[in-house]
């Protein structure tokens, strides 16, 4: 049995997924849950309403890293829709990224979701927070 079975079976209905769009990303950002760092993250409410089981509140998450290897679990205790530009300093700062300045949060999120096809200034995310459960 994989380690992602048993973590499932421990979590049941527990989604896996990796942060970003690359492996690269993924292993940062995973890295940065695991050392307390990065304690929130968002997506676009619209991918959001695509997927099939979305995220709630007190929903378990495995994070996988960049070769989509369960790294640690995560635990949602807070969602809220936000417009890209009403982001606060204080959200930037808990998605733990780069120097965790709103400038440098709104830099990297542009990017990103302008390689996803969707970058608006005033697109909708869901800005959720979350509590690290545990590393494996």
């Amino acid at each position: 049995m994989t380690l992602l079975s048993k973590l499932q079976i421990k979590y049941p209905g527990a989604l896996a997924w990796g942060f970003g769009d690359s492996a690269t990303m993924a292993d940062e950002l995973a890295n940065h849950v695991i050392e307390g760092r990065k304690t929130a993250s968002c997506g676009s409410l619209t991918a959001y309403l695509n997927e099939a089981s979305p995220p709630t509140v007190g929903s378990y998450h495995i994070i996988l890293n960049g070769r989509e290897q369960p790294v640690c679990v995560i635990r949602i205790v807070a969602m809220r829709i936000v417009a890209f530009n009403k982001v606060e300093a204080e959200f930037a700062y808990k998605e733990g990224e780069g120097d965790r300045s709103l400038e440098y949060w709104r830099q990297e999120h542009k990017a990103f979701f302008t390689r996803a096809g969707d970058y608006s200034e005033t697109m909708e995310l869901v800005a959720e927070e979350f509590e690290l459960v545990e590393v494996v």
